[in-house]
């Protein structure tokens, strides 16, 4: 199969463009998409077959679910049913936006997309050619990230052509995403709401509107087992390289054992990358480490947006560790927690 990219503009994209990859998901194919966190492989969320592609490209194992994509309200009604409350006032205040919302599936919506399982995981994105081109196919589109199974999720679609190149029709490239991490996935299917998997909404924003919120109210599926969520799979989101991960916010101490850590493997002749923030960086620049900056700890967001693009960037480089801290749980730290901890081979605790 050979894998066609067009270039579309991500503000006002092209019309011709968007009609092109709609008839592609209406055909039931495979087109990959940028969204404001990560771009996604869509195909009709209706069409078991399309689903299946999803998987089967992918490599993606059947029991880990579907996010289904739409673009205005009237769409969530082909989707899901018995919609609470709670859920609309949720989508009057993040939709468009990255909130997943957790809630009764319609009769509509093929098992496969939500691994057998009564709920179904939907959002709406805030990209004007994901909007576009849902609308253009004018039906929901089930969309995971566009990328290889338990890899490093794409920010580009360069990232989307390195795993995905020959096994799916179309990537619309858009340019980089806005975020850097997937979608906040929120359990609205039950009282309280719970937290299923952190990301561009944080929990405190989600606080500001709902009395009641827990973060990982329920222990996760075994990872063999149906998941109730994209992205609860303990091993996920990971580099090629061993990553080691300090699981703490960064003080002298840590990143003093962090440089020693990273200084004894390349003694060792090994290729090591450090993900650093730019306060660190005084602890690296003597060495002979690749470093790549994600930015500084006090502007997390720009950690998010820079975070797939730096391990892919390490891998790119043929590191065989790359090493890495936590920069806190406020805001959108905790979703870089999250990620980093999925993507971690080796955990050390402090």
């Amino acid at each position: 199969m050979k894998t066609n990219v067009l270039t579309v503009h991500s503000q006002n994209p092209e019309h011709a463009v968007i009609a092109e990859a709609a008839r592609v998901i209406q055909s039931g194919r495979l087109a990959a998409f940028p969204t404001e966190t990560v771009y996604g492989l869509g195909a009709n969320a209706l069409d078991v077959q399309a689903v299946l592609r999803i998987f089967a490209a992918k490599g993606r194992p059947s029991h880990d679910p579907l996010i289904v994509h739409i673009a205005d309200l009237s769409m969530l009604e082909q989707v899901a049913r018995d919609v609470p409350e709670e859920a609309r006032l949720l989508a009057e205040h993040f939709w468009p936006g990255p909130l997943t919302l957790i809630l009764p599936k319609h009769a509509n919506i093929p098992a496969e997309v939500t691994a057998g399982l009564e709920n179904v995981a939907v959002r709406m994105p805030a990209h004007p050619v994901a909007l576009a081109l849902i609308r253009a196919a004018g039906l929901p589109v089930a969309a995971p990230s566009a990328n290889r199974f338990g890899h490093t999720s794409p920010t580009s679609a360069a990232h989307v052509l390195a795993d995905l190149d020959g096994r799916i029709d179309l990537i619309l490239d858009g340019g980089s995403t806005q975020i850097g991490v997937e979608s906040t996935v929120l359990d609205v299917s039950q009282s309280p709401a719970r937290i299923l998997r952190p990301g561009g909404v944080s929990y405190e924003a989600l606080c500001e509107v709902l009395e009641n919120v827990m973060i990982n109210g329920q222990k996760a599926s075994p990872d063999n087992l149906p998941q109730l969520s994209p992205g609860m799979l303990s091993r996920h989101y990971a580099p090629h390289a061993v990553m080691i991960l300090y699981e703490s916010d960064g003080d002298a101490r840590v990143c003093a054992e962090m440089q020693e850590k990273v200084t004894g493997l390349l003694a060792e002749g090994k290729q090591v990358g450090v993900i650093c923030a730019v306060e660190d960086l005084i602890y690296f620049e003597g060495t002979n480490a690749v470093v790549r900056l994600v930015g500084s700890v006090e502007h997390l967001e720009e950690i998010a947006r820079n975070l797939y693009l730096a391990l892919r960037d390490l891998d790119a480089a043929g590191m065989d560790y790359i090493v890495a801290r936590e920069f806190g749980s406020q805001g959108i730290g905790l979703a870089i927690q999250d990620r980093l901890r999925r993507a971690a081979t080796i955990k050390e605790q402090r």
